[in-house]
């Protein structure tokens, strides 16, 4: 290829990929329902966007490094600390029982009908025992189900990805392995390439220990010595054997996130775009390599096989991990009728697909284009019928919200009663022993936890909430909160406006939404409640009480709508208001 026809590709693939995701936020949809068809398009349509022909043997390499950092990316949300409970159970028999059944099921169904050897077929049941938060996590946001069914969910598609890759990557090996004569030599050959992953991935591990928790990094600096040493590691490993890395860097994230001292912060705004944008390129340019001659005798077996997983695997794995535990029926039956695949599945079939067609593997070639089939196929399913199979389980979301209320002085505990008794299902959080003890003798939820912890962890305790309302006595908390929270909770923040004349060091200069009206600060607040003024709950007739301040208006169906800086809330008929009465009103 020209210069030209190189720089033509490159920036071809960048833009379709961040504007498929930028397509698929719109749409609120999972990215990759818009990148997989959008590669294909492009990779059909010309060969400017075809990576071998754009990077040639650089391509499966530089996807084996990509997968790598996605994969340790993975690997730091999976602190096993915040998996507890009966969760807990449920979420280890999914990993277990899901991987065994995929791998055996998908297996002995690939060498009939996709006319597969049994070592492609195996590679390709292992490939798809993934699915990954990347593709659960959209769909749950858009089906809202109960807070238990999201907690579940979402813990199994954080674990399965880096699972995933490790058992992806042994059967690679085991599957070049079993190629040599001598079954002493090829389980020499086996135990080689997982203990070259495994030490590799030990000495990235201390290496990153050591300069996370003995040097002071700043986040960028922090940042980069991350994706240097994974990429390092793992290229160093794929070096010394094929596709070790990517099981050097599951053992790096994983060691990262459970082991005390390094310092990484929850939040990780560069990493994550990095990671976004890493698996945008890979979607569009893996998709791009599977041609329409390539899918012509392989979409009806593929199609065939997942309507296997769908209709029979996953079922069967659900009920298996939910025996004997209190998850209800309808419950058990929703997590049997959510398994998508993603990025995970498609990058590892691209990086193990090619190295086994080279191998003589019979049936290798067919890995890649079936694993598109697939991973197509079950989120444009589940897309389409998980909100209708979740409302005809009656497993989703109260339509009531779920505030947030951070702080527990005693006229933000008579504004949680009174939110209550209205209708929304409320939780609260205060740092200070004496306002939980407030709150508790008032008989309000409480949230556990430490507040940013709890809200931005991976299985977090406070997935669910509808919004977040900061009502503390100190306007820089609450500013900082507000930042902090604005972009890892789903619903809005908003926190009460600062006095003007505070000179506070960070309150008075952050944006963000304020509560209610003018003039009602925290400390005015706290002034009139002392004085004898109360929150009070009144449905709505047509006018609000002269002398009241209205506060929340709160809809028949439990919604809630607060009074902001920037609007007030305007309420219907059969509507409830939360008000704020002066002392001579009873």
């Amino acid at each position: 290829m020209t210069g030209d026809q190189v720089f033509l590709g490159l920036g071809l693939i960048v833009v379709l990929a961040v504007g498929s995701q930028l397509l698929a936020g719109r749409l609120r949809v999972p990215a990759l329902l818009v990148l997989l068809p959008v590669g294909f398009t492009a990779g059909a349509l010309t060969d400017d966007v075809h990576p071998d022909r754009l990077l040639g043997t650089a391509f499966s390499p530089l996807v084996s490094l990509a997968v790598a950092v996605i994969l340790y990316d993975a690997g730091l949300g999976l602190d096993v600390s915040r998996l507890k409970g009966h969760n807990r159970r449920v979420v280890v028999r999914l990993i277990w029982i899901g991987t065994v059944l995929t791998v055996v099921s998908a297996a002995l169904f690939a060498v009939p009908v996709l006319d597969m050897s049994m070592s492609a077929a195996v590679m390709l049941a292992s490939i798809l025992v993934v699915s990954g938060p990347t593709v659960v996590g959209p769909l749950l946001n858009f089906v809202r189900p109960s807070e238990r069914l999201r907690r579940v969910l979402i813990w199994e598609g954080s674990l399965i990805d880096p699972v995933g890759g490790i058992l992806g990557a042994l059967v690679f090996h085991g599957v070049l392995a079993g190629d040599r004569p001598g079954f002493g030599r090829q389980l020499g050959q086996f135990a080689a390439s997982a203990a070259v992953g495994v030490a590799g991935g030990a000495v990235g591990a201390c290496l990153l220990w050591l300069l996370l928790s003995r040097v002071r990094l700043s986040e960028e600096l922090g940042t980069s010595v991350q994706f240097a040493a994974v990429i390092g590691v793992a290229a160093a490993c794929d070096a010394l054997r094929d596709d070790t890395g990517l099981i050097s860097a599951v053992v790096m994230g994983m060691a990262v996130a459970n082991l005390p001292g390094p310092d990484v912060p929850v939040r990780r705004p560069f990493f994550g775009t990095l990671v976004s944008l890493t698996i945008g390129l890979l979607f569009i340019s893996i998709s791009a390599t599977v041609t329409p001659a390539s899918l012509r005798h392989v979409v009806l077996p593929s199609l065939a096989l997942v309507a296997l997983l769908v209709l029979v695997t996953r079922p069967l794995v659900a009920h298996l991990a939910t025996l004997g535990t209190d998850v209800p029926r309808g419950e058990r039956w929703f997590i049997g009728w959510m398994a998508p695949r993603g990025i995970v599945a498609a990058a590892t079939a691209s990086t193990f697909s090619a190295a086994l067609a080279d191998k003589g593997v019979g049936g290798a070639e067919r890995i890649l284009p079936a694993t598109f089939v697939v991973i197509v196929a079950t989120v444009t399913l589940y897309g389409l019928t998980a909100f209708p199979v979740a409302r005809r389980l009656r497993v989703l979301r109260p339509a009531r919200s779920r505030p947030l209320l951070v702080g527990g002085a005693p006229w933000t505990v008579d504004l949680a009663c009174a939110l209550r008794s209205a209708g929304p299902d409320v939780l609260m959080w205060a740092g200070a022993a004496q306002e939980r003890a407030r709150i508790e003798e008032a008989g309000l939820k409480l949230a556990p936890g430490e507040l940013l912890a709890s809200a931005t962890g991976a299985g977090a305790e406070l997935e669910g909430i509808s919004e977040v309302l900061l009502l503390t006595g100190e306007d820089d908390f609450n500013a900082l909160a507000s930042m902090t929270l604005r972009e890892t909770v789903d619903g809005p923040v908003r926190r009460l406006r600062p006095p003007s004349a505070n000179h506070g060091v960070v309150a008075p200069y952050t944006g963000g939404e304020s509560l209610f009206g003018p003039g009602l600060t925290g400390p005015e607040l706290a002034r009139r409640y002392e004085g004898g003024a109360r929150v009070v709950n009144r449905p709505f007739d047509g006018e609000i009480p002269a002398g009241d301040e209205l506060l929340f208006v709160v809809s028949a169906a439990g919604r809630l709508t607060p009074v902001t800086g920037s609007g007030t809330a305007a309420p219907e008929r059969g509507d409830t208001l939360v008000l704020l009465s002066p002392p001579s009103r009873p």
